[in-house]
């Protein structure tokens, strides 16, 4: 069970890596190098959005198996 869990891990990192760096291609590389973005308040439409809330869930999935992980090993 524990070797099960521990894939679905680490399956879960790669492919919050890949959609954190999906997100950081889509807002534009000027903000990742510090610069200066006018519209500091925007709203995500779109594919943006998708790409936003799967990152969120995904978040979330990783953290709940890293809890169970954690409560299984003792």
């Amino acid at each position: 069970m524990q070797t099960y869990l521990n894939i679905i891990q680490i399956l879960l990192g790669i492919v919050l890596i890949v959609l954190v760096l999906f997100e950081v291609r889509s807002s534009g590389m000027g903000g990742v190098f510090g610069g200066s973005q006018t519209n500091l308040i925007r709203q995500r439409r779109g594919p943006e959005l998708l790409l936003f809330r799967l990152t969120v869930g995904f978040s979330v999935l990783f953290f709940l198996v890293a809890v169970i992980n954690v409560l299984l090993v003792g």
